[in-house]
């Protein structure tokens, strides 16, 4: 158990778990969270399996590479044969899917996308960069969808919120991906990641654009009026750090992907606020 609990990495599977419900409050307020509280836990179960299974998934596919690069982890150690990590993958999914169905049918189909998106990921795009960072950043911005498919009854100012929470997290998401692969540039030599195939200005410029990118975003809440001033002041704030990353996305991108993580909390901060005190 142990074995399959740290093939899990259950904190990256609760911090998942948490932007659905993140997500599923800001959309519709407390009242409306408090409602639909059935719905919103088997969302945040269902987000909650499905990246225990992608992580799962990641180190069965990784598993040669993790000798070398991460000997710690459960298969290397022999602590889980590839196998079992494989089917314990694929139940994880099929009870990711189960729970999705108990909260509606749109749940379902992000669910069997998602499984798509990263299947082809672990197999096709990981090696080919760019490509990769898209469909990671798309993971992501889609928790927040999901979150507010699980309390959505119709009001179009509710999909609206997760939907620039989605497209943000995207943005600032693929940044931080293609930062990564600028510190990691001399290393990647099994990856065609963009910095390899376009150069490291050209790379860091792309970054940078992406994090000005989910500046712009961030204020269409304000324009669309489905946030007050609370949310205009903290944001303001995670826009800084979004901007300092990108200023820093090619002389230190270790430093620009470590600020643009905190940007993102800081930004989830400024939804909250949004969403709480509207």
């Amino acid at each position: 158990m142990r074995g399959y609990l740290r093939l899990s990495r259950p904190g990256n599977a609760v911090m998942s778990a948490a932007g659905v419900a993140v997500a599923a409050l800001v959309s519709v307020g407390p009242a409306l969270f408090a409602a639909r509280g059935v719905a919103v836990a088997f969302a945040g179960v269902a987000a909650l399996l499905f990246t225990a299974a992608g992580n799962a998934l990641n180190d069965y596919f990784d598993r040669d590479t993790d000798r070398v690069n991460h000997p710690e982890r459960p298969i290397p150690r022999q602590e889980v044969s590839a196998e079992s990590a494989a089917r314990f993958a694929s139940l994880m999914f099929a009870l990711s899917l189960v729970a999705a169905y108990y909260v509606n049918l749109e749940a379902v189909v992000i669910v069997a996308i998602n499984f798509a998106v990263i299947v082809g990921y672990e197999k096709l795009f990981k090696a080919r960069g760019a490509s990769g960072n898209f469909l990671i950043a798309y993971l992501v911005g889609s928790l927040f969808v999901f979150g507010g498919i699980a309390v959505y009854a119709g009001a179009i100012g509710a999909m609206q919120r997760a939907w620039v929470l989605a497209l943000l997290a995207f943005m600032a998401t693929a940044g931080r991906e293609i930062s990564k692969d600028i510190e990691d540039v001399e290393g990647d030599v099994d990856r065609v990641t963009l910095p390899r195939r376009v150069g490291v200005p050209k790379a860091g410029r792309a970054a940078a654009a992406l994090f000005l990118a989910g500046v712009v975003l961030s204020l269409v809440p304000i324009v669309l009026g489905l946030f007050g001033w609370p949310y205009l002041v903290i944001v303001l704030v995670a826009d800084g750090i979004f901007i300092y990353s990108g200023l820093y996305s090619t002389r230190n991108p270790g430093r620009a992907q470590r600020t643009a993580k905190y940007g993102m909390i800081v930004a989830l901060v400024a939804f909250l606020a949004g969403g709480l005190l509207a």
